[in-house]
């Protein structure tokens, strides 16, 4: 079908709703194919993005007038404005037919999945479940080669991964602490998926073929949307928008599965289009999972992976104890590291704790200016060992190959924001002093 761009006056979203064929978009496991061609998805393989534009439209894919892709090297593209895009702009509609809808796939392959997702709860990691579904479809779909409606698509994805699915145990030993449990979170949950594809209606050659898998799961990972735990979706074309900490593009699905986005605010040509793929206070976790860095994030978790029961008992996550890139510590810092110095003293930590549960800041301030030397020299005594420690974990990381250890300098690029905070933050406390 033709693509009309934009809807005159009295359209909702501002596109012109369009009948995808759903009979092309409908692919069932095992059904026989002879592909003329197959996905070269080895690690050196160029992406054909520009064949997706053509698909995306023949399929009903609507861009609004500014809508670019784009790329800086020839291995990562985005979008970009090629002009002014102004503030409520619909920008992008992808019709609920190109989803991957991890709830539709389970819907249509139950039977066929039942065995597999009784794996993945025996090994407690029913939260995957809808992650595993899309990496099924993609491999299903990859078996089909150019015979499957969504090859085009497939053959744009990326081919080389920074992530901790990518990642060796030598990779993870140049990561800091932090940083090294949610990448060996990561891998273990690829593992998971991994066990979990024995099962899955596919040819054995998929299933014995560890490069493909891996590299399936990584775009089911990296290019899906979570919208809750257990509802994950795919929409071709929007997974073309990069991350940034203030986002210039919401995405919204209709009551039918169609996925439109708007632009949030004013945006000037030249600028890329981004949505937000996940807590822009935490840059390892996304670090972890995409296999970017984002040096958009205000600042980074305080590293303080000692203080974890401690966190714990003040009801405060990783997103709530963050050293700042201008130097700032955020207050709960100071609350858990007076909180950890008290642990000598049961009754004026039981005080200090009562006084941080109900928002006493009296009382809190009271015991600041009585213990403010222990808070100090805990804080700088962290600070120090931790710059040093990021130190030795860049020359570790620099002394690998690229040729062999290719994800080093992104690894070195990730610690090195840490430093850079980590040293304004030594900066302050100095000033402090």
């Amino acid at each position: 079908p033709g693509c009309i761009l934009l809807l005159t006056t009295g359209a909702v979203n501002g596109f012109q709703p369009i009948l995808t064929p759903k009979s092309h978009m409908q692919t069932t496991f095992l059904q026989s194919a002879n592909p003329l061609a197959s996905i070269d998805y080895s690690e050196t393989a160029q992406r054909d993005v520009w064949s997706l534009d053509q698909w995306a439209t023949s399929y009903g894919v609507q861009k609004c007038p500014g809508f670019e892709i784009t790329t800086d090297d020839g291995m990562d593209y985005y979008v970009v404005a090629s002009q002014n895009i102004p503030a409520g702009t619909p920008v992008l509609y992808v019709p609920a037919e190109l989803t991957f809808s991890a709830a539709r796939i389970g819907e249509d392959y139950q039977q066929d999945l039942y065995s597999a997702e009784q794996d993945l709860s025996v090994s407690e990691a029913a939260n995957l479940m809808p992650l595993f579904r899309l990496v099924v479809k993609i491999l299903a779909e990859y078996e089909l080669g150019d015979q499957s409606p969504w090859f085009p698509w497939l053959n744009s994805m990326p081919r080389f991964f920074n992530n901790a699915a990518s990642m060796t145990f030598e990779c993870f030993e140049c990561l800091p602490p932090y940083a090294a449990s949610l990448a060996l979170k990561e891998r273990g949950s690829f593992v998971n998926v991994q066990k979990a594809l024995k099962y899955a209606p596919l040819s054995q050659s998929t299933l014995e073929n560890k490069d493909l898998i891996k590299w399936a799961y990584n775009v089911a990972l990296t290019r899906n949307t979570q919208l809750s735990d257990s509802c994950r979706r795919i929409t071709p074309m929007a997974d073309m928008f990069n991350h940034a900490a203030a986002p210039s593009v919401d995405m919204d699905w209709d009551e039918a599965g169609n996925c439109v986005c708007y632009a949030k605010y004013d945006i000037p040509a030249g600028s890329p289009l981004t949505v937000t793929l996940g807590d822009a206070t935490n840059p390892s976790s996304l670090f972890a999972t995409y296999g970017f860095l984002d040096s958009s994030s205000p600042g980074t978790f305080c590293k303080m992976m000692n203080l974890q029961d401690e966190m714990k008992d003040l009801n405060l996550g990783f997103k709530d104890v963050l050293f700042y890139q201008n130097g700032e510590i955020d207050p709960k810092v100071y609350d858990l590291v007076l909180y950890s110095v008290l642990k000598f003293d049961i009754d004026q930590r039981a005080n200090f704790f009562n006084a941080c549960m109900s928002g006493d800041e009296e009382t809190k301030s009271a015991y600041y200016a009585e213990y403010w030397t222990f808070i100090f020299e805990a804080l700088q005594t962290h600070v120090d060992r931790f710059i040093y420690k990021l130190d030795n974990l860049n020359a570790q990381a620099a002394s690998k190959d690229p040729a062999t250890h290719p994800r080093a300098p992104v690894i070195m690029q990730h610690n090195e924001f840490v430093k850079q905070t980590f040293l304004a933050v030594q900066a302050s406390l100095q000033n402090m002093g």
